[in-house]
């Protein structure tokens, strides 16, 4: 048990958070929403709602798109 935080795993940690929030937190940043919300997707009940919300709301950069074109 006191090998728990080995070197080993805290790379493999720091790996899947790169994969899994770094992504999201582009994704918020560019929707117009808050990009600190995708470290709640750590939080299992949390993250699937923080993505229903992000998913069926409006995007503050898509209905600035949309009132540009001719």
């Amino acid at each position: 048990m006191g090998d728990f935080f080995a070197p080993f795993h805290l790379f493999i940690l720091l790996f899947v958070f790169a994969v899994f929030i770094v992504p999201f937190w582009q994704i918020l940043k560019k929707a117009g929403f808050p990009p600190p919300l995708s470290l709640l997707l750590w939080v299992p009940l949390i993250g699937l709602l923080v993505l229903y919300y992000v998913a069926f709301s409006d995007w503050k950069s898509v209905e600035n798109r949309s009132n540009t074109l001719p």
